[in-house]
């Protein structure tokens, strides 16, 4: 099994610890098979309780996916290795969001795009001072991909369409005040929640809560009003004039954040969460996920901005189209369209097969 991710058992806890420093712990194939297979066989053998979440050593607890390997697919082999990637991170998220044993994740650095859909679905989400997160898909071209589309519509106001067009990076108050956290705790009493939740499984809310601290201000909180009058628009095109109206200077900074990214990519995340609006569960919602990863991941755009930032690093994409009015909506109807039946994203079909089919995938490719 991979060493990407050390799991192990602590009596009635078990424990899932990210272990990839040098790439702040972004998500492999490997890993998000090996970390399904652990989910399942909890699962079934009814002996853990809880179920902790971090990181082993370094400053992120998880950065993301492996974009650039993801990249080559996409170049190299018709993005059959990414599919396979999002397939299975996609089945991840979606055991962590269906998980009936409880799941303490400690977003102690920095918490990005796939980190993100590790830490959301659990139903304790501890953030520090370390905190650092973001959707920073619009960056690559990608999208807000790993339940995005179902979180971040659901924060306060139009909070979910400006971290999503922006990039925006929160700090852990940021994050407790949003709702995407749901304790805030100093980075040193982490090891004594742990120690305190691992003796006894059942008090980890209270333990949450006696060490939780009160947090610095929320510097979002101070911009919430700026955010949901001009990030109210349906459109792109809405959002952009209207932030280009406003003669503040962080309208105008919010205006360069927001044409710096993909204009495809932020147009498909506000069709994205107008669509999932009407998702009936999470299985529903990483269902479309995956065909616009699928697609997405095999346009110019993607190869281009993770050139720009991860192989390059000159951080000057070239975004094809350019600007907001070049993406239409027969670009974006071709993007949305059902995948064959045979190509189709699914959950594990039951806990019982899903587990094997998990653990031999993880036994195949260790």
């Amino acid at each position: 099994m991979t060493q990407d991710v050390l799991i192990h058992r602590h009596g009635r806890i078990g424990h899932v610890s990210l272990n990839r420093p040098r790439a702040l712990h972004a998500l492999t194939l490997d890993m998000c098979e090996a970390i399904s297979a652990a989910l399942l066989q909890w699962r079934q053998d009814g002996s853990v309780e809880a179920i902790l979440l971090d990181h082993a050593e370094g400053r992120g607890f998880c950065a993301g996916g492996d974009v650039a390997m993801v990249r080559r697919s996409a170049l190299e082999d018709g993005g059959a290795q990414g599919r396979a990637f999002f397939h299975a991170e996609y089945r991840l998220n979606h055991l962590l969001f269906t998980s009936p044993i409880p799941v303490i994740a400690f977003m102690d650095g920095v918490t990005m795009g796939g980190g993100v859909g590790l830490a959301l679905p659990a139903r304790y989400r501890v953030a520090t001072e370390n905190t650092l997160f973001a959707m920073p898909e619009g960056a690559i071209g990608l999208f807000p991909d790993v339940g995005a589309g179902w979180y971040l519509p659901r924060l306060p106001g139009r909070i979910g369409s400006f971290l999503a067009l922006t990039g925006a990076r929160l700090d852990g108050a940021e994050c407790l005040w949003a709702g995407l956290a749901t304790h805030y705790l100093p980075a040193a009493a982490l090891a004594e929640a742990k120690a305190r939740i691992a003796a006894d499984p059942a008090t980890a809310a209270a333990v949450l809560e006696e060490l939780s601290i009160e947090p610095p201000k929320a510097r979002l909180a101070g911009n919430a009003e700026r955010i949901d009058r001009l990030f109210t628009g349906e459109t792109l095109e809405e959002i952009e004039s209207a932030l280009a109206a406003d003669p503040s200077d962080w309208a105008a900074k919010e205006l360069k954040a927001v044409r710096a990214k993909c204009p495809t990519t932020a147009k498909v995340a506000l069709r994205q969460f107008a669509e999932s609006a009407t998702k009936a569960d999470f299985a529903a919602e990483m269902e479309l996920e995956y065909r616009l990863a699928a697609r997405m991941m095999l346009r110019p755009d993607f190869a281009e901005g993770v050139r720009a930032v991860l192989v390059d690093k000159d951080g000057v994409p070239s975004w094809q189209p350019a600007e907001a009015a070049g993406v239409t909506g027969e670009m974006l109807d071709a993007i949305f369209a059902e995948l064959p039946d045979s190509e189709r994203w699914t959950p594990f079909p039951d806990w019982r097969q899903g587990r094997r089919i998990a653990v031999e995938k993880a036994a195949d490719r260790t």
